[in-house]
């Protein structure tokens, strides 16, 4: 029987071209999970299944795979690198107890290694570091080690030590690697495919560098565990589970990371990641008990946990929706209890029941029927209608509602139709089936075109929607120019009396109240409070003016762009007891916050990218000039082996097309990657351009 301290969920994540696709496949085929290894440049790996995928070469959606190693059951979910499908990451992370985060030796940490360490921060998720790519021109362990230390402010705990680097065909590149744990060399025969290892002793001119690093690591794990000081300090023979102990209790408190070395590409040093998996990443019982609301009952609003048991109530949490030709495919952890086939469970948001009416391990494209999941797992359902991602499904009669998953802001807009009026029915099913999938993915409709706007997280994100609408869903559709979202907001306060009245057929109508508008810095929330007493007006009316004033907060500023970080207080109201209707509320609430808009300090907000530019030096000039013509500030700049990289903020609009720019700068030898970073005042010409 399985046990739960045997499972490990785990994500492997890292900026894009890190090589986690084929580490994913290279543990897939050392444990037995396949029978064939595939290739993301021949796109035949197992995860990047979908069309998409193996044209581009790179990853997009979220794989599951499961693997067994050394008795323990593997649940892995191999993520995308690319900045616009980071809601794949951040689902992934929400429901996972543990993570690989991948780096190239070469590019080291880059801006979306930076992005998906910060998402893994804030779950709380136990990690550690593969340093890959260890066969490439460039690479530099010890670098990439000082970078996670200083960029990303962790603590890199070096268990393995690379043996060269670079190709293996110099003298000195890279063939193996040391354990400092087990103070031996391990090489790996490519005749195997890196299936079958050489443990050899440490290599001569190596042996007094890997005593000292040894030493260092015993030092800081000492910390950590008692009987390890001890050993340490009596000059004691060390046991190596001691020492496994040791890093496992530093890893899950999350004060350190080990960090493994290797090139998955020539199979070496998949295997001591799938030891490190296990002895290190946490279990579902190693994680606290999950925590929500119960919604209700006597205990209605009151915080409730489950414990990962299959004797608890029920509890999961659907992280991903994707269509299937059966009905969506909701892909959910289960936290607590057994989930069985054919049963039904609550949704605490939706407050009602979802059926579950089948119940299937999934392996990337292929999956497996099964009766029943039991706590600490990861499984797929048919038979929800109305769920979505970030939902609860739990026991009706112990209701939980777990926390759900928040997503960033959509970013970029466009304007899509029907090529033929006959479309227009099913663009709108196809346009309600992709958002429900997506969570970064919005529909709405422009008021004053009638056009109907999609936005996403930038222009591949949207590229990538449009392939699927033409190839999965055969519709034809007109896209028009990319827009960037743009936000609104107040800047300092303003305080305005409305004092409405007019004279309808019907009677004289009036209500006033004064108004006071604040900005919130660094905040994207709108408030509305009420700073009058409740009794000054008719409960049922209270009511309607808090709601007039939220909808007309939410409806947006000046040019109809979202507002960010304002807080409304209604500081005093004139109640006229014939003429104060819901109606003149309604409209004096209406034009007290016009007033705001137009009287106060507001100000169009653009969105500021995090970009970073990886190019040899001789194409610095060029790309340093686009990207001043840009908007572009450079941040700072350091070099990676024989390539420098700039690491700039700039506007969104200024970066469409960029990535045949910088193409065409550099021969096709340059790169990049860009991210949200946040809004900043748009400049003046901006502005005028919208008027």
């Amino acid at each position: 029987m399985r046990q739960i301290k045997d499972i490990r969920n785990i994500g492997i994540i890292a900026h894009i071209d890190a090589g986690k696709t084929t580490t994913t496949e290279r543990i897939l085929y050392y444990a037995g999970a396949s029978h064939r290894m595939g290739n993301v440049d021949d796109g035949t790996t197992q995860t990047d299944f979908d069309p998409e995928e193996a044209e581009r070469g790179i990853t997009i959606y979220s794989a599951a795979v499961k693997c067994s190693w050394k008795d323990h059951e593997i649940n892995l979910i191999d993520t995308p690198g690319h900045v616009d499908f980071t809601a794949e990451v951040e689902r992934s992370l929400r429901v996972l107890d543990g993570a690989v985060v991948v780096f190239s030796a070469v590019e080291g940490v880059e801006a979306q290694s930076e992005t998906v360490w910060r998402q893994a921060d804030r779950y709380g998720v136990p990690r550690f570091c593969f340093i890959n790519k260890m066969d490439r021109i460039g690479a530099d362990f010890d670098r990439v080690v000082e970078q996670i230390r200083v960029r990303l402010r962790a603590k890199p705990l070096v268990l393995q030590r690379p043996i060269g680097s670079g190709p293996d065909t110099s003298d000195d590149g890279f063939s193996g690697v040391i354990d400092l744990i087990r103070m031996k060399a391990l090489f790996w025969e490519p005749e195997s495919r890196g299936a079958e290892m050489r443990v050899e002793e440490i290599p001569a001119q190596y042996r007094d560098d890997a005593e000292l690093f040894r030493s260092e690591v015993l030092d800081e794990l000492s910390l950590y565990h008692e009987g390890l000081m001890v050993a340490c300090l009596e000059e004691a023979e060390i046991p190596e589970s001691l020492i496994h102990e040791a890093v496992r209790l530093a890893t899950l408190s999350g004060e350190h990371q080990a960090v493994l070395c290797g090139s998955s590409l020539d199979f070496i040093g998949v295997q001591p990641v799938l030891d490190a998996v296990c002895n290190y990443l946490p279990s579902p019982i190693d994680r606290p008990p999950v925590a929500g609301v119960i919604p209700s009952g006597k205990q209605e609003g009151e915080q409730g946990q489950r414990k990962p048991s299959p004797e608890e109530p029920v509890c999961a949490l659907v992280f991903k929706v994707q269509a299937d030709t059966h009905g969506d495919l909701y892909f959910a952890r289960v936290y607590s209890g057994v989930l069985t086939g054919n049963s039904k469970l609550w949704n605490p948001r939706l407050g009602k029941k979802e059926m579950v009416t089948q119940l299937w391990h999934i392996q990337s494209d292929s999956r497996e029927k099964v009766e029943s999941v039991e706590a600490g797992d990861i499984c797929g359902i048919i038979g929800p209608r109305e769920s979505s991602t970030g939902d609860t499904l739990c026991d009706p009669k112990q209701p939980l509602a777990l926390e759900s998953i928040a997503f960033p802001e959509t970013v970029i807009s466009m304007a899509i139709e029907p090529e033929s009026s006959a479309d227009r029915k099913k663009l709108e099913d196809t346009l309600v089936r992709l958002e429900k999938q997506d969570p970064t993915f919005r529909v709405s409709s422009n008021s004053e075109t009638g056009q109907t706007v999609i936005s996403g997280m930038g222009e591949l994100h949207l590229e990538i929607i449009r392939n699927r609408m033409e190839r999965d869903f055969r519709l034809k559709v007109k896209f028009h120019k990319p827009r960037v979202s743009y936000r609104e907001k107040l800047v300092g306060e303003i305080t305005v009396n409305e004092n409405f009245s007019r004279q309808l057929p019907s009677g004289l109508i009036g209500f006033g109240l004064t108004l006071r508008a604040r900005e919130i810095p660094k905040s994207s929330e709108l408030i509305v409070n009420m700073g009058f007493p409740a009794e000054s007006m008719p409960r049922q009316l209270y009511c309607a003016l808090e709601e007039a004033m939220q909808k007309e907060a939410e409806a947006g500023g000046n040019f109809g762009h979202p507002i960010l970080g304002l807080a409304l207080t209604i500081e005093a109201v004139d109640f006229r007891e014939n003429e104060s209707n819901e109606v003149a509320i309604r409209m004096a609430a209406a034009e007290a916050f016009r007033r705001v808009r137009t009287e106060g300090n507001m100000q169009v907000l653009e969105p500021i990218m995090a970009l970073e530019v990886t190019t040899p030096e001789e194409f610095l000039g060029n790309i340093q000039g686009d990207l001043n013509a840009r908007r572009a500030v450079i941040v700072n700049s350091d070099r990676r082996g024989d390539l420098c990289a700039l690491q700039c903020e700039a506007p969104l609009i200024e970066m469409f097309g960029y990535s045949g720019r910088v193409r065409s700068l550099s021969q096709g030898r340059a790169s990049y990657s860009m991210e949200p970073a946040r809004y900043e005042i748009a400049p003046r010409e901006v502005v005028a351009g919208m008027m």
